[in-house]
Order: C-alpha cells, then sequence, then structure tokens
C-alpha cells in the first residue's frame, strides 16, 4: 500500500506471507485525527515518545505525563502536548530541534486500549506541537489492565543513573516487568510501539544483551520493518507503581526462526535510570488473556 509501509516493512509482510493482511490492514492508517481519537487523547496523563538523539544517533524512549488534556487535538493533523522531558532526559536536545520526527503512544491501561501518531515536533513555550502523518489504533492484545491511578503530588524525580550495562538489580527488574515500549526509526520517520506479556516475556541474556518473542499481532511489522532498515531502537521500561523508568538504546535484529517464531534480539548501548520520574501511580495488573506463557 503505498505512502503506508517502506521498504522494510513490506520485506518482513512477504517473508512472514500476510502481505494482503497488512494492505487491508493499512487502510485505517491516516494522517487525520478522529473526534474519536481526539477524545482519547485527552483522558490520557501519560504519552510515550520516541525520537533519535541528533547528537549521539542513539534511539530512545521517553514518557511524558500530565493532567488529562495535557495532550489535545488543535486540528484535523496536529496535536498539542503540554510538557517537555526534564533536561537530563535522552530525548531533550532531540525534541527541541525543530523539524524532529518522532513517534507517540498514547496508552489507556484502565481500558486497555492505545493510540499510535507518528510526525514531526516542533518545539513550543509549553511543549511540543506534533504534525501528524500517521494516526491509528492497535488491538488490546498484549495490554495489561490497570484500573486505576492516583498522582503522587510530592514525588520529585532524582537525578538519573547511566551506565553502559544493565546492573543485577536493573536486570531483575528488567525481568519482572510485563509491558515495554520500543522506539524506531527509517528515514522517513519514527515510531513508538508497545510490547507486553508476562512477567519474564522481556529475556536477560546477558548485562548488555535482551531478547523476547515477537507475538501475533496486526500484521503491519511497523517496528521490525523498521529494525530491517535501521538497527536503532529505544525501550522503556516503567515501574507502574513508583513512577522509576529505566531507557536503554542500543541496536536490535530480528530471528527468524525454522519454526516460524520470531525473536527480536536487542543489544544494549546506554542505560538511563531515573527514580521517581513520574507522578502516577498505578494499581496491580490484571494480565492479558492473549499473554502467551514466557519461552523456557
Amino acid at each position: 500500500m503505498p505512502g503506508v509501509y517502506h521498504a522494510g516493512s513490506l520485506a518482513v509482510q512477504e517473508r512472514v506471507g500476510v502481505r494482503d493482511l497488512a494492505d487491508h490492514v493499512g487502510r485505517s492508517i491516516g494522517p487525520g485525527i478522529k473526534p474519536v481519537a481526539a477524545a482519547f487523547l485527552e483522558l490520557q496523563p501519560l504519552l510515550v515518545v520516541g525520537a533519535a538523539d541528533p547528537a549521539g544517533g542513539g534511539v530512545w524512549a521517553s514518557p511524558l505525563a500530565g493532567a488529562p488534556g495535557f495532550v489535545r487535538a488543535t486540528g484535523p493533523h496536529e496535536i498539542s502536548v503540554a510538557a517537555r522531558p526534564a533536561p537530563a532526559d535522552p530525548l531533550a536536545a532531540a525534541l527541541a530541534v525543530p523539524g524532529t520526527p518522532v513517534g507517540t503512544l498514547a496508552l489507556d491501561p484502565r481500558a486497555r486500549r492505545r493510540m499510535r501518531l507518528n510526525g514531526v515536533a516542533e518545539p513550543t513555550g509549553r511543549g511540543l506541537a506534533v504534525a501528524a502523518r500517521q494516526v491509528f489504533s492497535n488491538c488490546p492484545k498484549y495490554l495489561q489492565k490497570r484500573s486505576s491511578y492516583e498522582v503522587v503530588a510530592d514525588r520529585v524525580p532524582r537525578p538519573p543513573r547511566r551506565g553502559a550495562a544493565l546492573t543485577a538489580r536493573q536486570a531483575a527488574f528488567v525481568a519482572a516487568a510485563d509491558t515495554a515500549f520500543v522506539a524506531t526509526v527509517h528515514p522517513g520517520g519514527a515510531d513508538a510501539s508497545h510490547r507486553g506479556g508476562h512477567p519474564g516475556f522481556l529475556r536477560v541474556d546477558s548485562p548488555r544483551e535482551l531478547s523476547w518473542r515477537d507475538y501475533a499481532g496486526n500484521a503491519m511489522f511497523l517496528t521490525l520493518g523498521n529494525l530491517a532498515a535501521d538497527p536503532r531502537a529505544g525501550l522503556l521500561i516503567l515501574d507502574w507503581t513508583t513512577g522509576t523508568t529505566l531507557q536503554l538504546t542500543g541496536e536490535a535484529r530480528t530471528d527468524f526462526e525454522p519454526d516460524g517464531a520470531r525473536v527480536v534480539r536487542f543489544r544494549i548501548a546506554d542505560v538511563v535510570e531515573t527514580p521517581a520520574a513520574l507522578p502516577l501511580r498505578w494499581s496491580a495488573p490484571e494480565y492479558s488473556p492473549a499473554n502467551p506463557l514466557p519461552a523456557r
């Protein structure tokens, strides 16, 4: 489908044998923000943004938080975000540059709904404006339900801890996660997507290597297609209780197994952990009934 998929996604769709299905699903992707999408955005206290750092070249995923309404549609093809990353965030510099390609993802754990909006960001006095190029929703597969959240008003972010590999404590945090966000790029833009499963779906193979199975999804293969075009990637993992964030950047590749399984292997280049980064405390998860059991 011209204008929706680039060569990387098309190649993966062909390899997996889902080109016709991908074309059908791709008809839902467009630049317009429909009223139902605008209403959904205004209810969310969290937005994930993915982009490439123009200085270091790494791809990162960063969280932005605010009172519902901090993200809102300002027209049929643009959103306003009344927040920006903290100065120490690895995407702070990228999002201060006009014309930065970004992928954004709004996730509502309460309703197990998610929406992606990819486009080009411009800094504003309050945060960001994003001109939409691709807007679409995804199915609720692998989304853990968290029925409520509260704002912890006196929570103050602490200085980030940086490294080139996971510590033992960080590795345990990754292994216990049920949700991750993945940022990827391609020559024409950026994307932020969601990965979820039972704890253990993210495997720590070494302090600098992670892997996860690519579960069956919407057949578009935007993330794997981006990795086929550009191996740079960023991961964001949240502590839904304490607000701590773990951001990883590196490179990833997809292994296509003989039995049809797909495994993404991520090599870590840099690690940023920020204690109490977000003021949100979510309730305990109800795991998605679609979650496969983690591979042993």
